[in-house]
């Protein structure tokens, strides 16, 4: 059970993703965690009738009484956050940041000297406790507080500590991953629509192939390719559905999908570089 007392600062679908996927673990108990927001006081009693979580506006949140404090507002109102926030936090106290392409060195130097920063990067399947998580340690943050960090991301799903010149690419796999296989079963679900199928039925196939196919790749030893080699006699639909793929550049597309999130994540942290250091 993780003790520590958490809040959310923003209210967003990201942040509800992790708090649903916190409170259904049991590992976080509802009234351990507070959400603010700036000023939106709908969004806020929404979350709390939802969850049973403690809300409060931005500027009436007890500091003092705050272990984690989870940066999950949009990534351009970075700055006004750490400098409102700057004043009122110690350095025994740990800052995750969920935003993408915020770096830990941009949040340490926006901040008191010493205070403990974590990067981590989660995605939206929090709320079904099966997010792909990665989280990197700013330079200040001890290992206790880092193992912490752990245990709390792992309530939503798999952690994987990685190193902060990684976290492009893990952004453009698992961060925005769900996005492509929401747009794989799009194209699916429309596709057996075409051929007959009720959309229900086709959406149920589709999603069931994939998890199936993905329980296959967490469970086995093989490879990717090689798992893809088993199901695929020569000449049969299997490889021409392969073929049609290659064809119309599947394997490049989802290539590319990865590379171009990545770099979009690159350059929201190159861009907030050229700004000021905040003071």
């Amino acid at each position: 059970m993780f003790n520590k007392r958490v809040a959310f600062l923003g209210a967003g679908s990201m942040a509800e993703a992790m708090i649903s996927g916190m409170v259904e673990s049991g590992n976080v108990a509802a009234e351990q965690i507070t959400v603010t927001n700036r000023s939106n006081e709908a969004r806020l009693q929404q979350i709390n009738e939802k969850y049973g979580v403690r809300t409060a506006q931005k500027d009436q949140l007890n500091y003092e009484e705050i272990d984690v404090f989870i940066l999950a507002m949009k990534p351009k109102d970075i700055d006004g956050v750490l400098s409102s926030i700057k004043e009122n936090i110690h350095a025994d106290q740990v800052l995750i940041s969920v935003l993408a392409g915020i770096s830990t060195s941009y949040m340490e130097e926006g901040l008191n000297d010493g205070q403990q920063v974590i990067r981590a990067m989660p995605n939206t399947s929090s709320m079904m406790r099966e997010s792909a998580t990665a989280i990197c340690p700013g330079k200040h943050a001890a290992m206790d507080n880092i193992l912490d960090a752990k245990t709390l991301l792992e309530s939503i799903g798999q952690v994987y500590v990685i190193e902060e010149d990684k976290m492009d690419v893990f952004t453009g796999i698992a961060g925005s991953g769900p996005a492509y296989f929401y747009y794989l079963m799009e194209h699916i679900e429309k596709t057996g629509v075409e051929a007959g199928l009720d959309k229900e039925t086709a959406k149920e196939i589709g999603a069931q192939t994939i998890l199936g196919a993905a329980k296959m790749m967490m469970e086995q030893e093989e490879s990717p390719a090689q798992l893809r080699e088993n199901v695929t006699s020569p000449h049969g639909t299997t490889a021409a559905g392969l073929d049609a793929l290659s064809d119309h550049g599947g394997g490049k597309a989802i290539s590319e999908a990865v590379k171009g999130a990545a770099k979009r994540s690159r350059e929201m942290s190159k861009q907030l570089e050229k700004q000021p250091v905040l003071q």
